[in-house]
C-alpha cells in the first residue's frame, strides 16, 4: 500500500539529502584537482581540501602552467565552497541532537555501532513516519524483502528486490558491516558468523545483505517497542550496560 508523507515529513528529508550531494560533489573536486596536478607530476594525496592545503599548494603552484593553475584555483573554489556548506548542516545538525530536538535519532544513536548520521537518514526515511504492521512491509519497503518465484514445479527464490528506499537501504548494509565489528556479543553477529563467517568475500558480501534485513527488523522494533536488540550493548556515555 502507498503511503505517502506529509508536507513536512517530506521536507525533513531535505538537509541529509543534500549532504549526501555535498559529500560526492567534495570527493569529485578533490579527485579533479588531484587528477590535474598528476599531469605534472605532482601527488599531494590526502593534502588536498585538507587543513596542509593552502601551505602544500603555495608551494607547488608555480610548477603547474598559468591556465591550469587558473582551473585548479577555481575548482578549489568550488571545493571550499562545498566543504563550507557541508560544515553547516553537520553542525546545525549535531546542534539540534544535542537539544534532543529528534528523539528517535537519538535514541537509535544509543546503539553501538549506529551513528548519528546513519540514525538520522533511517528515521528521515522510514522510521520517523512509516507506520509498519508488520516486518514483511519494513523490508519491503526498504528494498530488502526477498522475492519467491513459483511456476509448477519450479519454487526458489530470486534474491531481494531492491524496490525499496535506496539510502536506507545503503544505509542499513553499512550498518549491517559495524554491526559484526562493534556489536560481537550480539545475537545478529553471532548469527552471521555461524551462517557466513568461514565463506568467501562473495558469500559474505551477500550474507551481509541478509543481516541487514534482520538489523532493519531489530531496530524497528527497539523504537516500537523499546526492545534492545539480543545482546546488543549501548555506548557508554547513555550510562547503560
Amino acid at each position: 500500500m502507498l503511503r505517502e508523507p506529509s508536507v513536512e515529513d517530506e521536507d525533513a528529508r531535505r538537509e541529509h539529502r543534500e549532504l549526501q550531494r555535498l559529500t560526492h560533489e567534495r570527493i569529485a573536486h578533490t579527485n579533479r584537482i588531484g587528477s590535474l596536478l598528476v599531469m605534472h607530476n605532482l601527488r599531494p594525496g590526502i593534502v588536498i581540501g585538507g587543513r596542509d592545503w593552502s601551505k602544500w599548494w603555495d608551494a607547488h603552484q608555480e610548477q603547474v602552467p598559468p591556465l591550469l593553475r587558473s582551473e585548479i584555483e577555481r575548482e578549489n573554489a568550488r571545493l571550499k565552497l562545498v566543504k563550507d556548506q557541508v560544515r553547516a548542516i553537520e553542525s546545525a545538525h549535531r546542534k539540534e541532537l544535542a537539544e534532543r530536538k529528534h528523539p528517535m535519532v537519538n535514541e537509535l544513536a544509543r546503539l553501538r555501532a549506529i551513528g548519528d548520521k546513519g540514525a538520522w537518514v533511517l528515521v528521515k526515511e522510514i522510521f520517523g513516519w512509516r507506520n509498519f504492521s508488520n516486518r514483511r512491509e519494513l523490508t519491503g519497503c526498504v528494498g530488502l524483502a526477498p522475492t519467491p518465484h513459483a511456476s509448477g514445479s519450479i519454487d526458489h527464490e530470486q534474491g531481494i528486490s531492491k524496490t525499496g528506499n535506496r539510502r536506507a537501504r545503503s544505509v542499513l548494509i553499512e550498518q549491517a558491516w559495524s554491526w559484526v565489528r562493534l556489536q560481537p556479543g550480539s545475537e545478529l553477529t553471532q548469527w552471521f558468523n555461524r551462517r557466513f563467517g568461514g565463506s568467501g568475500k562473495r558469500m559474505r558480501r551477500v550474507g551481509i545483505v541478509a543481516l541487514a534485513r534482520r538489523l532493519a527488523i531489530a531496530l524497528w522494533r527497539y523504537l516500537k517497542d523499546g526492545v534492545i536488540p539480543a545482546g546488543a550493548v549501548l555506548k557508554p556515555d547513555t550510562g547503560h550496560a
